[in-house]
């Protein structure tokens, strides 16, 4: 049972990895779907997000390290690349599927 559990989330982290990185290609060799400062936005942020998301990913804790103890900057200093990399993958993969579905209408 357990390693059927590790197998279905290896499946799951494949798929999204493949779909991230697809969306990176459309992001960066195609014109952008959406409006051209989200465009800009995730081409900036894009290759920061993948390193972000994949150290949150192997160090297994929690995706916002807030405490009550933290000053302002930490906060922020925690917060940003959270907010910053979350937009990034919520405008990459919505790109992607604008433009998937572009190509779908077209033909």
């Amino acid at each position: 049972m357990y390693s059927k559990s590790k197998g279905i989330i290896f499946i799951q982290r494949m798929l999204f990895w493949a779909l991230y990185i697809f969306s990176g290609f459309i992001l960066y060799s195609n014109k952008g779907i959406l409006p051209s400062f989200f465009i800009t936005f995730s081409r900036i942020f894009y290759p920061l997000s993948i390193f972000w998301l994949q150290i949150r990913i192997k160090k297994s804790t929690n995706f916002l390290p807030i405490d009550s103890n933290m000053t302002t900057s930490q906060l922020w200093f925690n917060l940003l690349p959270v907010i910053a990399s979350l937009l990034t993958v919520m405008f990459s993969i919505t790109n992607t599927f604008f433009y998937i579905l572009g190509k779908i209408i077209n033909s």
